[in-house]
């Protein structure tokens, strides 16, 4: 009943000797780390919170998932990748968007895109089905706090890369039904939709006259509109014309990362909060810091070092061998704290409603920050973001109610156009 638990972390909060008044929030940065981490514990268990981008079924898809009984403990108990159930329970995740992930190769074959879409949606049906007890879908805000009070985690579907619509318009609405609640209008190329962050044709310099036409469908059939991996062109196309707050599911700040155009602008983030929208902050070393993981020699020498113990970066007796290498060489991974960083320049620029989480998780490999590697991990971001002086009200808004208030608002203007 994890909505319950706020009034026993209110007194918890009291007992520790700490206020929790927007005006006393600093307080927090002189708590001892130990008793900071009970706090960041307590709230992560008592806060639903929701990931933009967890590429779980892309993953199981890899490792040809079937649902059979000898698989169907794969995303209950796991050592491999960076979401199971356990872990997720452990982290106090309650929603990770499940990333419908179509390859760009697929632009030319959207029938085909089509079909393995339908397949990873299928999936992820399947494992709640499995597992009624630990999993549900949800296609609402509602419908997540329902399944959190029941004890279960969410899975409410996004699908990245807009080529499965094709070119036909009724394919928004049949997405929708199949349970699709954000569509990230492109991936790695431009398609039929717009043009990428990825790619350099600028084929429709923004979005294509059918992309404003599937804009307008996401609108009227209630999806969000995922602006990740969007050309700045397409960005700036999408808020004129929707009528709808817009998210970047799985994004962060070009500021930090100068030149890296699959991060968002100053610019683009101040639009973005202007448009009521949500920025959802990606884990990724690339995302994070400009010299994380582009010293590729260095890179190539963990995987040795790995190789010769026949060892790859998801076995556990390898974690400890990649801790100490990053502790030598810094410069190959981030770590929790610059994560933190990019909360505090979207807050800087466009105010604390406006930002979220959109980790990446099993989407970015063994590049992920120290302090975040898996999804036990959001307590470790919630104490450093308590230390730098935000409020547990703050904290609820970057755990899921940011988010919740733009997916509501899509609902109310798809109700409205309807």
């Amino acid at each position: 009943m994890k909505l319950n638990l706020l009034a026993c972390v209110s007194l918890f909060f009291i007992a520790a000797g700490c206020v929790t008044t927007a005006e006393n929030k600093k307080d927090y940065a002189s708590l001892p780390d130990d008793q900071l981490k009970r706090i960041a514990d307590s709230l992560a268990q008592t806060y639903i919170i929701t990931d933009g981008h967890v590429d779980l079924p892309y993953r199981l898809n890899v490792k040809h998932f079937r649902l059979e009984r000898e698989y169907l403990g794969i995303p209950v108990s796991s050592t491999e990748g960076d979401f199971d159930y356990e872990r997720a329970k452990k982290g106090g995740l309650d929603a990770p968007f499940m990333s419908i992930y179509i390859p760009s190769r697929y632009q030319a074959q959207p029938d085909m895109g089509k079909v393995l879409a339908d397949s990873l949606i299928t999936m992820i049906e399947g494992i709640a089905q499995a597992h009624p007890d630990k999993f549900a879908l949800a296609r609402t805000p509602a419908e997540v706090e329902e399944n959190t009070k029941a004890g279960k985690i969410s899975l409410p579907l996004g699908m990245e890369n807009g080529a499965p619509v094709g070119n036909d318009l009724a394919n928004v609405k049949y997405f929708y039904d199949r349970g699709i609640r954000y569509i990230t209008l492109t991936h790695g190329k431009d398609n039929q939709i717009c043009d990428s962050s990825y790619d350099t044709l600028n084929t429709w310099k923004g979005l294509s006259p059918f992309g404003e036409q599937v804009v307008a469908e996401m609108n009227r059939v209630g999806i969000m509109v995922d602006i990740s991996h969007v050309s700045d062109s397409t960005f700036f196309d999408v808020v004129k014309l929707t009528k709808a707050p817009v998210i970047a599911s799985h994004s962060s700040c070009r500021f930090f990362t100068p030149g890296f155009q699959r991060n968002m602008s100053d610019e683009m983030i101040k639009t973005l909060g202007a448009n009521g929208g949500v920025i959802q902050i990606n884990f990724g070393a690339s995302f994070l810091d400009s010299v994380a993981r582009q010293n590729k020699t260095l890179h190539d020498s963990l995987t040795k070092i790995l190789e010769e113990k026949k060892l790859t970066s998801a076995d556990p007796e390898a974690q400890p061998i990649i801790e100490q290498f990053g502790k030598q060489h810094k410069e190959l991974f981030s770590d929790v704290e610059r994560v933190a960083d990019h909360i505090d320049h979207v807050v800087k620029l466009a105010g604390i409603n406006h930002v979220g989480i959109g980790s990446d998780y099993d989407g970015v490999g063994d590049s992920l920050p120290y302090g975040l590697k898996d999804v036990s991990a959001y307590p470790n971001l919630i104490a450093v973001l308590l230390k730098r002086g935000y409020s547990p009200e703050d904290i609820s808004k970057i755990c899921y109610k940011n988010v919740f208030r733009v997916w509501n608002k899509v609902i109310e203007v798809s109700e409205q156009l309807q």
